[in-house]
């Protein structure tokens, strides 16, 4: 079995790498890779503060270390609200496994490990959006679809 451990700064291109991996197989490849190099250091000053608002989780290849599967996630602040008034929130985003490695429970062993970063946090709410192949993992963890639709503007 993988060892699951929180990711350090030095992770940091490997999680970038995984979250390619990730996009990619939403089927719109990145043909430049510009934002690499950009993404790789605003990682690593984010995953450096051991109090940091933003946590990984990865699964190493036992063979060499490398990493197989990660789940980042983040504290986040919002207005309160009657199920939440500190308004405090995580986020789990970027779950992704190499696909030489999926059907092995990597990415629940970091998803689960994250999960226990944000309640030794004291969060008690947890969001996430979910592609139809991972939602029978999330939903074996206790989420639970929401009616809010998502929507986006790009600036």
């Amino acid at each position: 079995m993988s060892r699951i451990r929180r990711a350090t700064p030095a992770d940091a291109e490997e999680l970038i790498r995984l979250r390619k991996v990730m996009l990619d197989s939403y089927g719109s490849p990145d043909p430049d890779g510009r934002w690499i190099p950009v993404a790789i250091t605003d990682l690593r000053s984010r995953l450096a503060p051991v109090d940091a608002d933003l946590a990984a989780f990865v699964a190493e290849r036992a063979e060499s270390g490398a990493l197989a599967a990660c789940a980042v996630g983040s504290v986040e602040r919002r207005l309160g609200s009657p199920g939440n008034p500190g308004g405090r929130n995580g986020h789990l985003f970027s779950v992704a496994t190499d696909p030489d490695m999926r059907r092995r429970g990597l990415s629940r062993g970091c998803v689960e490990a994250l999960l226990d970063w944000f309640r030794e946090r004291g969060l008690t709410r947890v969001e996430l959006r979910a592609s139809p192949e991972a939602e029978p993992l999330y939903a074996s963890l206790g989420f639970v679809r929401t009616p809010d639709p998502a929507m986006r503007l790009t600036l």
